[in-house]
């Protein structure tokens, strides 16, 4: 198979809708194993279909624990429970990480490679990691989910830095900006917070 680019904002790719795929069929199943090559390759634990320019309700998963990748078609939310706060980052917006609200637990329904119904309880990584990538598909950010006081943390070992991989200019206020992220979901000059979350891994 095949590694593809990952599609970085702003990429108007990004905010595009994903539609339904119809049928389960030799095209779905190469984009879904070019899309687990590019996920491992990137060092992610999941990625959608429209990060790497296609628009198809695709979803890929791997769990650090997990051997293999969980492959999703037309993946749906049917039910979420509660809120925490969790630490995400994307493979869109490289060198950045924020904090956001995401479900306690959901409940989750999608078809497999096979075409054979899925359905799930998920919590903590994997509901987080299901949660990001369904937003992926109907054109939704994790920057989106940021609060209006919230702001996101640029991910460096070198205090004096530039993120790798990331691409910001300095902004009105003396902070770095990412393209596409505007009004209160500036970049800190703080640093990294030190909290923990399984989400410190990047999904897609």
């Amino acid at each position: 198979m095949a590694v593809r680019p990952i599609l970085e904002l702003p990429h108007p790719a990004l905010r595009r809708r994903a539609k339904k795929v119809r049928k389960i069929d030799s095209s779905v199943l190469r984009l879904a194993h070019d899309m687990v090559d590019t996920m491992r390759d990137a060092a992610g634990v999941g990625l959608a279909a429209n990060q790497v320019g296609d628009f198809r309700r695709v979803i890929v998963i791997q769990l650090p624990e997990e051997d293999e990748a969980r492959v999703y078609v037309n993946p749906e939310i049917v039910h979420r429970e509660g809120t925490r706060e969790v630490e995400e980052g994307c493979l869109s917006i490289p060198g950045y990480k924020g904090f956001i609200s995401r479900s306690l637990w959901i409940r989750f329904r999608a078809l497999d490679h096979t075409s054979k119904t899925v359905r799930l309880r998920a919590e903590e990584m994997l509901s987080q990691a299901l949660e990001h990538e369904v937003d992926h598909l109907n054109g939704i950010l994790y920057v989106d989910h940021l609060g209006e006081h919230q702001k996101l943390i640029p991910v460096s070992s070198e205090p004096d830095a530039e993120p790798d991989g990331a691409t910001s200019t300095e902004g009105a206020s003396g902070q770095p900006e990412v393209p596409g992220v505007n009004g209160p979901q500036q970049l800190s000059d703080q640093g990294a917070d030190q909290r923990e979350s399984p989400a410190s891994l990047k999904v897609g």
